[in-house]
Formats: C-alpha cells, structure tokens, sequence
C-alpha cells in the first residue's frame, strides 16, 4: 500500500467522508439509463446516488476507505484500490472518477489510468481540478496528497478519444469535467 492509499484508507479518509458526506452531486449526463457505470474512488457514493436518481440502475463504486464503503448511501459499494481494480477487463461501459486522480501520485497516475482503462468497455469520464501541467498543491496541511494537472490530456496518450471537455473557475482554481471514448 502506498503513501497515499495509507492516508485515504485511515483517519485521513474517515474525516473526508464525514466532511462530505453530505455533499450535493454534481454529474449530468445524456446517456442511455442502461449503461454499467464504475465509480473509482466513490467514497460514500454522492455521484453514484445522482446517477440514480436520474434513472441509472447498474451503478458500482470501488473505495479505499472501509469506513466510508461502510456509510455508503448506495449498494455495490466496495473497498478496493485504484491501482489494482476487482473487475474483470470492459466489465464496464462507463468507468468514472470525480476529484480521484487529483489524489493520485504522478509517480502511480499511468497505472491508475491504466486500470480504468481496462475496465472499460466505451467510455472514461473525469471531474478532477485542472492545471496545464504538474502542480504540487498542500492539501488540509498534507504534502503528496494532491496534484493538478490535464488529466483528459494524459488520458490521450493511451489512445483514448477526447467527446466532449469543460472548463470553470471554481473557488480554489479550475476544474474540468471529460469524456473520452476508446
């Protein structure tokens, strides 16, 4: 287990499900209700819980942390890590992230990506804090827990088609929101 894995599965991560428990969802998508869709880092499931109530049904979330699988709003909910996901290769249609890979060490992002990559079948979406390249940042006093970089643009490089991207200035910077399809 690495550094990050360690903090995310303990006290660290326990305080980040409480802090957001209950945040609002911020996914919208015009995609065929039918879809089996991933969460990769879903911690108590707040996007997994939007996409149902929109009319998704076959909705999986993986989670480091045991305590927040153990919270979660939704069912198939799982602890499992990012660096090694339990599902078989295009097990999915949809394999998503949102403010995942900002917590994922550049030295480990190429196996992350490859992983979510693998599970899926069409399509990887992304809701991540945007930067055009590397940027360190402190995050609630923790050095190497959070990165920014273009993360639709790193996805390319594995072949990956870019549909459809967006930019906005949120309060601590920008964020983008991507679909890429094989």
């Amino acid at each position: 287990m690495n550094k990050q894995e360690k903090q995310w599965s303990g006290q660290f991560g326990n305080k980040y499900t409480l802090r957001n428990f209950n945040s609002k969802p911020k996914i919208k998508l015009k995609l065929n209700r039918s879809l089996r869709i991933l969460e990769i880092g879903s911690n108590v499931g707040n996007q997994l819980l939007a996409l149902k109530k929109i009319g998704f049904k076959n909705l999986y979330g993986i989670e480091i942390n045991p305590k927040s699988v153990e919270k979660a709003k939704i069912k198939n909910i799982i602890v499992g890590s990012a660096l090694d996901i339990p599902f078989k290769d295009k097990y999915f249609d949809l394999v998503f992230t949102a403010g995942l890979l900002i917590h994922i060490s550049p030295k480990d992002i190429r196996k992350v990506m490859k992983e979510i990559i693998r599970c899926s079948k069409k399509y990887v979406m992304g809701y991540e804090y945007y930067a055009p390249k590397y940027q360190k940042v402190n995050y609630r006093g923790h050095k190497d827990m959070l990165w920014k970089t273009d993360f639709a643009k790193l996805y390319q490089k594995f072949n990956l088609k870019l549909i459809n991207e967006k930019r906005f200035q949120e309060k601590e910077g920008t964020d983008t929101i991507f679909m890429l399809s094989k």
